[in-house]
C-alpha cells in the first residue's frame, strides 16, 4: 500500500523531495521530534531551569522550533531567525550542550527513521559546536579589557 505524504510548504520544493525521500522525514515526525524533546528538556535537572527562565509560553516557541528543524533537517526556508545570538549569552558551558545532544539523540532514534535519525543527529552536533562556540567567544568578549587607543602617532591622545 502507497502511503501519500501530506505536501510540505518548501522554498526548496525539488531538494525537500529528495531529503524526505532519503531520510523518511516529514513535517510531522519533525513536530514529534522536537515536542518530545522539549519535553524531556524541561524535565531535566540541568537543562529545564535555563529554559524556564527564558520561555514563558512555550507554544510560540515550539512551533519556531518545528520550523528551524524543518529548515534544517528538510531544507524548507520556513525557519527565519538568528539562533546564534539569542543563545550566546546564556548561562551554559559544553556540559549544558552535551546533554542537550544526549536528549536530542535520544529522542531523534525513538521518533525518526534510522536515516532520518542519523541526519538530524548530524545537524544537531553541528549546531552544538557552533552554538558553544559563540557562546564562549561572547564569554571571552564580555570578559575582555578594552584596549584604548588615542589619537596620537604613539597611541597617546594628550590628555593628562
Amino acid at each position: 500500500m502507497s502511503f501519500d505524504r501530506p505536501a510540505i510548504i518548501s522554498a526548496r520544493p525539488a531538494l525537500t523531495a529528495e531529503l524526505v525521500e532519503r531520510t523518511g522525514l516529514d513535517e510531522a515526525i519533525l513536530h514529534r521530534l522536537v515536542h518530545r524533546f522539549y519535553d524531556r528538556v524541561r524535565a531535566d535537572p540541568l537543562l529545564g531551569p535555563i529554559f524556564a527562565a527564558r520561555i514563558r509560553d512555550w507554544g510560540p516557541h515550539l512551533d519556531r522550533m518545528v520550523e528551524f528543524w524543518s529548515s534544517v533537517a528538510l531544507m524548507t526556508g520556513r525557519y527565519h531567525g538568528a539562533p546564534v545570538p539569542a543563545h550566546a549569552t546564556l548561562p551554559v558551558s559544553w556540559a549544558h550542550f552535551e546533554q542537550w545532544l544526549t536528549l536530542f539523540r535520544a529522542t531523534a532514534e525513538e521518533v525518526c527513521p534510522p536515516e532520518g535519525a542519523a541526519h538530524v543527529i548530524e545537524r544537531a552536533e553541528r549546531i552544538a559546536r557552533s552554538l558553544n562556540m559563540a557562546v564562549q567567544d561572547a564569554a571571552r568578549v564580555a570578559s575582555a579589557v578594552p584596549v584604548l587607543r588615542g589619537g596620537g602617532a604613539d597611541g597617546r591622545d594628550g590628555s593628562a
